[in-house]
């Protein structure tokens, strides 16, 4: 049997006409680090759905199925790594959800790095359907990137204190078996910040819950499958400045000094999926790859830092844009 084609990622996400969300955020992010990246696309949109208005097409189950079928037939699942993003529905995520199994199963070393898309600040915007199937996918995953609310449904666990937070990466990690967690936004509350160490502590503010947000990291230390089970997690966090504004691109969900915007899960997620490898597979730690996007891309305040990267569309929502082509360099 052929062995995986080193440097090569699949990547199962929507895809939009314009700006960057899904596939268009993560598929220039990875060929900047130097993967070739084959790309399905989900769904085929005018725009994301913060616009107001969008149209397009969404890919079915049996389209998906059929895609995947003639890829294996005809030998082009050999990359080392997968990434999946949005599904549209219950059916076509079981598609895709049998493809990273028999994959799995092909290559037990494919680095598996799933992003579970649900909702976002307490509201679901897939079919509660599709739950049960994140549910058992989990367990084939190498990395998972959901944000807050995300972990909130998958663990049937609300997130109010250190202890919940805890209990929620416990039954990820021992009823799901996932290795490695990222949360990718979870907002910076009192209680948060209190149990954050020092060497995670932002800058002191007034109002921290509006002007920074926490990245999560926990990775299993023992090895999956070894006798005893595996060990208690280590855990990492960093604190990420939140930009004001309304952003294109965010995807799940509209971008405010309160968000993240999806631009920003996305790269983060594409670029943990690159950087990761199996030599720290039981130590996940927040490096500087994981989350230092929100750096280079808007340190300074807007509306300078809007002048050089982002371009304000002139539609009902007035967001931004980010200009990935200009700062492309930041990226590696």
């Amino acid at each position: 049997m052929p062995s995986p084609t080193a440097g090569r990622i699949l990547s199962i996400q929507s895809h939009v006409a314009f700006g960057y969300v899904g596939g268009k955020a993560a598929v220039f992010p990875l060929q900047c680090l130097g993967y070739d990246v084959d790309v399905v696309n989900t769904v085929n949109f005018s725009n994301h759905s913060g616009y107001g208005r969008f149209g397009g097409s969404r890919a079915t189950a049996a389209e998906l199925a059929k895609m995947f079928e003639l890829m294996e037939l005809n030998g082009l699942l050999l990359c080392e790594r997968l990434l999946t993003g949005y599904v549209p529905g219950a059916e076509a995520l079981a598609a895709v959800k049998d493809l990273a199994i028999r994959m799995k199963q092909k290559n037990p070393e494919l680095i598996y790095l799933l992003d579970p898309v649900l909702g976002d600040s307490g509201k679901l915007y897939v079919s509660p359907e599709c739950i049960p199937i994140y549910r058992e996918a989990l367990q084939y995953s190498t990395v998972i990137t959901p944000n807050w609310f995300e972990v909130e449904v998958l663990t049937d666990t609300k997130i109010t204190d250190p202890a919940s937070l805890r209990k929620a990466l416990r039954v990820l990690h021992e009823t799901y078996h996932v290795p490695n967690v990222v949360i990718s936004s979870i907002p910076l509350k009192v209680w948060l910040r209190a149990a954050l160490p020092s060497s995670a502590q932002p800058p002191h503010t007034t109002n921290t819950d509006a002007d920074f947000l926490a990245c999560i990291a926990s990775s299993t230390e023992g090895t999956p499958g070894s006798e005893g089970g595996t060990a208690p997690s280590a855990v990492h966090a960093r604190c990420i400045p939140c930009l004001p504004g309304y952003f294109s691109g965010v995807g799940r969900g509209r971008c405010s000094r309160r968000r993240p915007g999806r631009h920003q899960t996305v790269t983060t997620t594409a670029r943990l999926s690159a950087h990761f490898q199996h030599s720290n597979y039981q130590h996940l730690k927040a490096s500087p790859p994981l989350t230092s996007t929100a750096k280079p891309l808007g340190t300074s305040s807007l509306p300078r830092s809007a002048q050089s990267h982002l371009v304000r569309v002139s539609l009902r929502t007035n967001p931004f844009v980010w200009r990935w082509i200009s700062v492309r360099s930041s990226l590696k």
